[in-house]
């Protein structure tokens, strides 16, 4: 009587598989590689296979989190900062002038930070290092095979990837991203994510130099003025570390300041003199596009200044306040080529200041634990976080897909180490908290 009242159990062979290593990190793999190959999976399947994918994704991400949950602290899981940004934006559905579409962009916003914090809560920080550079080697190996296909061996586009076959003048080229600025921001964090491979001896030199130099060619191949600014603010970023890491630790409070300072004036002395900057860079049309579509945007917000028209995500063209900018700019836009901007415009100065203090709290906490951390792993998340940074001041990358993720996944990792409310419940075991 008593074995019928029993539930039924989950058989002990498919809970031991959701709950293994090896399981984690394949669907890692699964999910990174999906996240910075969604141009690729789109011009494969469409978006229906796209997102059928993705809803695989997040059913095994479940399955693995149910089977793990006894050795996962759910207390805290995640940054307060990432709850008020996402709550803040689903709540722009009540205000939305296009409240369809915002559900659509919530639903994919959420579906990726899900992922994402499924990441963090189950592989340590080098173990997504491993993974990023896996499936980095492969995406940036596959573009550069499919440049070379088109460009010298056929010579012909590949129409349904936007491919143009330009590697035969070296450039510029996109691969299998969709555009040269994702190619660029990419071919950066595999670069990093390669270096601290080869610092941690995590894979063999002569496979890190070759992928190091593989990353290297795609940041030059896509003669992309911007990831001149960006590449240069990692390697600063990198060598700051690197001085950091070195320096006693009763003197490194003195220097973080001195950097600071140094930062706020030199970012003062860049906007000052942006004019030169854009000149000496030949980079005026691209910054012509962009400062159009900004001066049109900062009108629309005026209407909207605090609560935002409502998130997108993606801009969808057939919706107003989108396809006025379109018909305005006379160019077709899927973003503001500038996150901050693009957070303003949808969700408002709430939205804005909710996001700002995600992205400050994350890039802080890594960087203190790069600083102060042995280990060369922790350098990862802050170097990321740089070039996403820098980058969304020209892209809005950061705020969809691969560049959310990553986002999420080093504000998770950062706050485990870093977070204020590790002091409020004391535990046993890890506390994976922000």
């Amino acid at each position: 009587m008593t074995d019928r009242a029993r539930p039924p159990q989950v058989p002990a062979a498919i809970s031991a598989v959701f709950s293994s290593p090896r399981f984690s990190a394949t669907l890692t793999h699964l999910i990174l590689g999906l996240a910075f190959a969604t141009h690729l999976l789109r011009s494969l399947m469409g978006w229906p296979g796209l997102l059928g994918a993705l809803a695989c994704l997040v059913a095994l991400a479940t399955a693995s989190l149910i089977a793990r949950r006894r050795s996962i602290e759910w207390h805290g899981i995640l940054p307060v900062s990432i709850l008020v940004f996402l709550i803040w934006c689903a709540l722009s559905v009540l205000w939305s002038g296009y409240a369809g579409r915002t559900v659509l962009g919530i639903g994919y916003q959420l579906t990726f930070a899900y992922l994402a914090i499924y990441v963090a809560l189950v592989r340590d920080t080098i173990q997504i290092v491993r993974s990023t550079g896996d499936v980095l080697r492969v995406l940036l190996g596959l573009s550069i095979a499919l440049e070379v296909l088109s460009g010298l061996l056929l010579d012909l586009p590949i129409a349904f990837l936007g491919v143009q076959g330009n590697i035969a003048e070296l450039g510029p080229i996109q691969g299998v991203f969709g555009s040269r600025n994702v190619l660029g921001l990419v071919s950066l964090i595999a670069g990093v994510s390669f270096l601290v491979e080869l610092r941690s001896r995590s894979v063999r030199p002569g496979r890190a130099a070759a992928s190091i130099a593989l990353a290297t060619l795609g940041v030059l191949l896509t003669h992309s003025p911007v990831f001149v600014v960006v590449a240069s603010a990692v390697a600063i970023a990198a060598l700051a570390l690197y001085w950091l890491r070195r320096t006693p630790p009763e003197n490194r409070w003195l220097l973080q300041l001195s950097l600071l300072g140094t930062v706020l004036v030199t970012t003062l002395l860049v906007f000052i003199g942006r004019a030169s900057i854009i000149d000496l860079l030949n980079a005026g049309s691209e910054f012509e596009t962009r400062s159009t579509l900004w001066f049109e945007m900062w009108r629309l917000v005026e209407l909207h200044p605090l609560e935002g028209w409502g998130w997108a995500g993606s801009w969808p063209q057939d919706v107003s306040p989108y396809g006025w900018l379109d018909f305005v700019t006379r160019t077709e836009h899927t973003s503001a080529l500038n996150a901050f901007l693009d957070v303003y415009f949808q969700v408002g100065l709430v939205g804005f200041l909710s996001f700002l203090t995600l992205v400050t709290l994350a890039f802080i906490r890594s960087w203190l634990l790069a600083s102060n951390k042995r280990p060369v792993v922790y350098v990862w998340s802050p170097l990321v976080l740089v070039a996403l940074l820098v980058t969304s001041a020209a892209e809005s990358t950061v705020l969809v897909e691969s560049g959310w993720l990553l986002l999420l996944i080093c504000s998770v990792k950062a706050a485990q180490g870093q977070s204020w409310r590790r002091q409020l419940k004391p535990s046993p075991r890890i506390h994976l908290d922000g």
